[in-house]
């Protein structure tokens, strides 16, 4: 997911307890093993109940969902591909791997990215 932050600002994040975001974008990295579209869906809604770290910084008013990428695969993929993000990307360190020993699911990037084998999400 790419996403815009359009201000800086400070947010609590759940048990991560507040997070400074810097305006600008960002690439968020997780798994819908079933329901994708669903989850997509629930991502986009600024209304929510507030269960993944994602959900806290969806919810501001100055955060935007600019892309979905998305691809679709049996197996979790979200590790392999965070790890290679963080290789060109600054991360938020624990933010959307409480369920794993990645650094991050959340990283800033420098500039904006190219990822192979994925779709644009189209509502």
């Amino acid at each position: 997911m790419l996403i815009e932050v359009k201000k800086p600002l400070r947010r609590r994040i759940g048990s991560l307890g507040m997070v400074k975001f810097d305006k600008g974008y960002y690439c968020y990295v997780g798994s819908a093993l079933n329901n994708l579209e669903k989850r997509i869906l629930r991502h986009l809604r600024k209304r929510k109940k507030l269960r993944w770290h994602i959900d806290y910084l969806l919810s501001c008013r100055d955060v935007v969902v600019k892309k979905i990428l998305y691809k679709e695969n049996k197996k979790r993929e979200e590790c392999e591909i965070a790890k290679k993000i963080r290789k060109i990307s600054k991360p938020i360190p624990n933010f959307g791997c409480s369920d794993c020993s990645c650094e991050s699911h959340l990283f800033k990037l420098q500039h904006l990215i190219n990822v192979d084998g994925m779709k644009v999400w189209k509502k």
